[in-house]
């Protein structure tokens, strides 16, 4: 009976602290801001014409957040409806070495910065773990150089890019089914796009980061990878250093959520319950 009594309290604390919880819009938590024209760097799973090709660029939580949503920019082919974008997949990496075989296999110029080997969070639209949409901003839009095909193992990892490109500008915008809870720290953010037709062009952004960005000081630069048979998978390659020689370069992805973190009246709701919890564990042991 005194079990129940004591379990009763701290739910009834626990259900106080939910309440307290402010109810707050998604805010921006983190943006690379608007794209630059520099570079597109494809970034589509694996499909019957090609290996699964990564992308991926980083960002710093500076306390625990709920992210609920996130957006990205690209270049789809001239020509051809939005709809072709069918599947949007996004992984959340940290930073190598976690989650990572260390030391690394040596087929590229470093791992230093780059993303880890594996993506500790891995969601899907196909699997219902996000939905998106996808607008088109403007029907022709330039890039002065792409990464589509050329990304090699050492010695042949520089290949200056594939040239200019000119296709439709388009804003991917996630929302997640649950919030994704992540703690405090340095992480990387990768999306794949599926469509019918073509190769999807993840857009660059300025580096250093500039408003409407978020910038950081720790700002790394984005990597890209091909996965099966003869790719470069697990290991990365920066675009910008190792690829092209005109980076280091940057890609467009926002996140919006909330801080994870109670309000301080929250906290002296919390404080307060677990006072009142010992006060009456005090009490029952000076009455035995």
């Amino acid at each position: 009976m005194k079990k129940r009594v004591i379990i009763s309290y701290i739910a009834m604390v626990s259900v106080a602290i939910f309440i307290a919880m402010p109810a707050v819009a998604d805010t921006v938590l983190f943006s690379t801001g608007d794209p630059d024209g520099k570079i597109g760097t494809l970034s589509t799973p694996a499909n019957a014409n090609r290996l699964q090709t990564e992308t991926a660029d980083d960002f710093v939580l500076t306390q625990a957040s709920q992210i609920t949503q996130a957006t990205f920019m690209g270049l789809l082919p001239s020509g051809l409806p939005v709809s072709i974008v069918t599947d949007i997949a996004i992984g959340i990496y940290h930073v190598f070495p976690m989650d990572s075989a260390n030391p690394p296999s040596g087929s590229v110029p470093t791992r230093t910065n780059s993303p880890a080997d594996v993506a500790f969070v891995a969601l899907d639209s196909s699997g219902g773990q996000l939905s998106f949409t996808s607008t088109l901003l403007n029907p022709s839009f330039a890039v002065a150089n792409t990464v589509v095909n050329g990304i090699n193992k050492i010695p042949n990892q520089f290949t200056g890019g594939e040239g200019p490109a000119t296709g439709q500008e388009v804003l991917v915008s996630v929302v997640f089914t649950s919030p994704l809870l992540l703690g405090p720290g340095h992480y990387f953010f990768s999306p794949e796009v599926q469509l019918t037709d073509g190769n999807f062009l993840w857009l660059s952004a300025p580096k250093p980061i500039v408003p409407p960005g978020t910038p950081f000081t720790s700002d790394l630069q984005s990597w890209i990878r091909t996965d099966g048979t003869g790719g470069l998978a697990p290991d990365w390659l920066r675009i910008g250093t190792d690829i092209t020689h005109e980076g280091p370069f940057n890609a467009t992805f926002s996140l919006s959520g909330e801080p994870a973190v109670p309000e301080p009246s929250t906290l002296l709701l919390l404080g307060t319950g677990v006072a009142v919890l010992t006060a009456r564990r005090r009490k029952h042991l000076v009455g035995k």
